[in-house]
């Protein structure tokens, strides 16, 4: 970042020579890690159809800040760490996020938080509409060829709120006002396929059938082959959601809440775990499965239950799923229904590093603005993650790393984080290892020079990291409709 004022301090701590701090009076910048992260963007198109999905109505003749511009400083703001709009009154001055938005380090400064705050709220609701294709579509591309079959989760995450902002309500499962989004990610390749910024009170499967349905129809008209899988907690375990999945012909599993009636259909099971564990004295854990109709259900379903007994005692679970091999393998259809725990750390990456609860403008338009620019900044970054991810080969040649159980598991995935640090790092390890690195910006009128320091303890990753976004062509790309 650019220095300006004068300053320099001597410590003496150092023994018989001073340690004196002074002030360079060139360009630097302390995220320099960002620009291959930007011709990555760049090849894939995905902040610049982000911001011709926008409508802006400014007169042309008056902008100084372009919405692509701003969309860029917000984005870019949030991967490396700056997930409020104040931090922008500092950065606007920075050089590399001057190159990042499109302009010379001797260029004008970049919008202010005021700017950026009249930005947000200047999107309207058709905005937030192209947006919600455009992710649909940025997820199509993701893949390089047609998936046989698609593995969709469905959350919705608490986002606690301490103002009054619009449709901010209070719910009393998690005792506080708040808003409640609801996502739909993927297991496959961990992107976010769609979001929904929701009142505070709603219940956790609140409109997510035609967010659903949306979703299901727009991939299987880019994969007409495609088979789809769903899952979802005991808060999307509704008769609208199986109802919704049994039309459009998707394989479900969702958790359901026990009651008196599941209770007593799985004592038996419950009592031969607790047996096992008393003559055995090893935690038990044990599966059935039977059919049953809820009094709201036209049908019958098919429930598995999970019956655990150990020292911290006992323990019920209860699936209901639509698989066929549900009705056969109790067990690992329960466990793959576990699984969804891996998107669940998606979204908690996306809450405590994405800044995901910084819904803190008035509007709820606003609001829902700002949740898909944080939602572009992760997956932007999970999908360059993806992309130069080298796992080591699994330890069994006979069975796959994935299939792994136990202590070969743990042990896998300990080197993989050791030798894979990228393709396994979280964003914190992304700004730790690559986006935060200190570099002097030298501006002529041939090139913009940035130079990091040999000593630097992670160029061999930032080296790999820009060989390949510089010799990754670039993705065709169609721009958003703005009708």
């Amino acid at each position: 970042m650019s220095i300006q004022t004068a300053f320099q301090a001597t410590f003496d701590f150092f023994g018989e020579v001073p340690v004196v701090t002074d002030v360079s009076p060139a360009d630097l910048s302390g995220d320099a890690g960002l620009l291959p992260i930007r011709e990555f963007d760049d090849r894939i198109g995905w902040t610049k159809l982000f911001a011709q999905a926008l409508d802006d109505p400014r007169y042309p003749d008056l902008i100084d800040h372009s919405f692509l511009e701003m969309t860029r400083s917000r984005i870019y703001g949030i991967i490396a760490d700056y997930i409020d709009q104040n931090d922008h009154d500092t950065l606007r001055h920075d050089p590399i996020f001057k190159i990042i938005a499109g302009r010379s380090p001797e260029d004008k400064d970049l919008a202010s938080q005021p700017t950026l705050s009249r930005f947000e709220n200047a999107i309207n609701i058709p905005s937030l509409k192209r947006l919600q294709d455009l992710f649909l579509d940025q997820f199509v591309a993701s893949f390089a060829a047609p998936p046989g079959h698609l593995t969709l989760d469905l959350d919705a995450v608490d986002d606690p709120a301490h103002g009054a902002q619009q449709l901010v309500l209070f719910h009393g499962y998690f005792d506080q006002y708040q808003y409640f989004p609801n996502f739909i990610t993927c297991a496959e390749n961990e992107q976010f396929v769609m979001l929904a910024l929701r009142h505070g009170s709603a219940p956790a499967a609140f409109a997510a059938d035609s967010d659903l349905e949306g979703v299901a129809k727009r991939l299987r008209q880019a994969w007409p082959g495609v088979r789809l899988y769903v899952r979802g907690d005991a808060g999307y375990g509704m008769p609208h959601m199986y109802r919704i999945c049994e039309q459009l012909d998707i394989d479900y599993t969702f958790g359901i809440a026990a009651n008196n009636v599941l209770k007593k259909a799985s004592e038996q099971l419950l009592d031969r775990a607790v047996r096992l564990y008393e003559e055995t004295k090893m935690p038990q854990r044990i599966f059935d499965g039977f059919w049953y109709k809820a009094d709201s259900w036209p049908v019958q379903r098919w429930v598995i239950v999970k019956a655990e007994a150990n020292a911290q005692g006992t323990n019920r679970r209860f699936i209901v799923s639509n698989r066929p091999g549900a009705r056969v393998l109790f067990e690992a259809a329960y466990d793959d229904y576990a699984a969804r725990g891996e998107s669940e750390n998606r979204n908690k990456e996306f809450k405590c590093q994405m800044g995901m609860d910084r819904t803190s403008d008035h509007r709820f338009v606003a609001n829902y603005f700002r949740l898909y620019l944080h939602t572009a900044a992760l997956n932007m970054l999970v999908r360059l993650r993806r992309e130069i991810a080298a796992p080591p080969p699994s330890p069994n040649p006979a069975v796959p790393a994935s299939a792994l159980e136990g202590t070969e598991r743990r042990r896998y995935f300990q080197a993989r984080r050791r030798k894979d640090p990228l393709g396994e790092g979280q964003p914190c390890t992304w700004r730790t290892m690559i986006i935060k690195v200190a570099a002097e910006i030298v501006t002529s009128t041939r090139r913009i020079v940035v130079r990091l320091a040999k000593g630097w303890p992670h160029l061999d990753y930032f080296q790999k990291l820009c060989d390949h976004v510089c010799n990754r062509p670039c993705t065709p790309t169609a721009s958003p409709s703005t009708g």
